[in-house]
């Protein structure tokens, strides 16, 4: 019985294989994207490659795992999610006032240490975040919230 159930699940396993989610691969960069609206520092452009722009964008680079099923699933879902919240290749053509909320938002969360995910960081050394990173992108953050907010909107944190 037990063997049985061990080959109904590698067969289950291999079946699954085949079942894959589509990539999110962009072959050029939008005129929407954040680094071509407001001109952005290599520094800056850098760290927002390694990241955020992952789960963030119309373009992920994928890890040697990402091909292994149900994990690219997941992938898949994070990235999905992701960029309902915050898609930096369509940051272009968000209101003024929701972009001023988005970078707000994305200020917080790089203050609190809660982006990128822990779950992003541990596969993704690149990606954890010295305190002077930290600072530079929500310096950069705050220069286009800046740009996009009247002064009475910016205490609105919503």
């Amino acid at each position: 019985m037990l063997k049985k159930i061990l080959l109904g699940f590698c067969v289950l396993l291999i079946a699954i294989q085949f079942v894959r989610p589509q990539k999110n691969l962009s072959t050029s960069v939008s005129p929407n994207d954040i680094t071509v609206k407001y001109p952005t520092s290599p520094e800056v452009k850098k760290l927002l490659q390694v990241a955020c722009y992952d789960c963030h964008s119309n373009n992920t680079r994928y890890p040697w795992y990402a091909e292994v099923q149900p994990v690219a699933w997941w992938l898949a879902d994070h990235i999905k999610e992701g960029k309902q919240h915050l898609n930096f290749s369509e940051f272009g053509a968000l209101t003024p006032k929701r972009g001023a909320r988005k970078m707000q938002q994305m200020m917080d969360e790089l203050a609190d240490h809660s982006m990128p995910l822990p779950s992003y960081r541990w596969g993704h050394k690149d990606a954890r975040l010295a305190e002077a990173q930290v600072q530079l992108l929500t310096d950069w953050a705050d220069s286009i919230r800046d740009k996009l907010a009247p002064d009475d909107e910016k205490s609105d944190k919503k």
